[in-house]
């Protein structure tokens, strides 16, 4: 038989436009679901005034410039949130101090440079920061991004590992994930509100996404069991409050966590064991 093409198919390890636009929408039910009460208060006040025509003449002009007016605001506040996280990158690197020699910082950039091009993403700052535990992140930084990779990931991983964790952090902006967890990192809600929020089991998804550019999941494979065997010391960063408030834009989201979850498509031993199946 001839071979025949379909030209509806898609990659299912790529990200599609769908997927990406859906995480952005996220943001905006979110917000919406915020002004919700005061939607329909406003709603209620609208209707009642343009149904009053019969008693003043004027008040549906009246509900009618109302329902305008709130409409307009509405439309700014729900755009306003999906700006609230482009401060976290300067919040976050306030939390450490610099770390890393020369030839880590030449390492870093030199990976970094090469996988933003891949994954589409620009204006990224790349920092080494002082701590004893493995993560990474990759954060709003105004109009651009910080790359943040700690001093010890730095030293303890293989090229191809670290490689793996910086595709992974990309991954996520081309998945349209950092508008949703830097809103999640900065805004008042609770433990089960932020990872609704942030997007439950994402992190798997930016794996597939992450291994199939790089070709190599076992690199990123490695980095995961890496985190998994890790006991974090006393001091860390990742054992402060901050860190549980900011967990969702960090490439191992359960660095405090004291056993494996396997249950959990966020947890790393999980994501290791999915892509040695690859």
């Amino acid at each position: 038989m001839a071979p025949v093409l379909d030209p509806s198919w898609q990659n299912p390890y790529a990200p599609s436009t769908s997927e990406r636009h859906h995480n952005l929408r996220v943001v905006r039910r979110f917000a919406f679901k915020r002004r919700l009460p005061q939607t329909i208060v406003v709603g209620v006040v609208a209707v009642a005034l343009i149904g009053g025509v019969v008693v003043v003449p004027w008040l549906p002009a009246l509900g009618v410039v109302l329902a305008v007016v709130y409409a307009w605001d509405l439309r700014r506040v729900i755009g306003s949130y999906s700006r609230r996280g482009q401060s976290l990158g300067g919040t976050v690197l306030a939390q450490f101090s610099p770390g890393g020699d020369a030839a880590e910082r030449v390492r870093l950039v030199t990976v970094l440079d090469r996988l933003a091009a891949t994954f589409g993403v620009d204006a990224v700052s790349a920092f080494i920061v002082r701590d004893s535990g493995y993560n990474a992140a990759l954060v709003p930084s105004g109009n651009s991004f910080s790359l943040l990779v700690t001093s010890s990931l730095i030293q303890d991983f293989e090229l191809i590992e670290l490689e793996g964790v910086v595709a992974h952090c990309l991954a996520r902006q081309r998945l349209g994930l950092l508008d949703r967890e830097s809103l999640a990192a900065v805004i008042s809600l609770n433990d089960d509100q932020r990872q609704a929020l942030a997007g439950d089991g994402k992190t798997y998804r930016a794996d597939e996404v992450a291994a199939a550019s790089i070709r190599y999941p076992l690199g990123l494979a490695g980095a995961l069991r890496k985190c998994a065997r890790q006991q974090l010391s006393e001091d860390s960063f990742f054992r402060s409050s901050s860190y549980a408030q900011w967990r969702w834009v960090f490439f191992n989201q359960w660095s405090d966590r004291h056993e494996g979850d396997i249950g959990d498509l966020d947890d790393v031993e999980l994501r290791a064991r999915a892509l040695e199946e690859w």
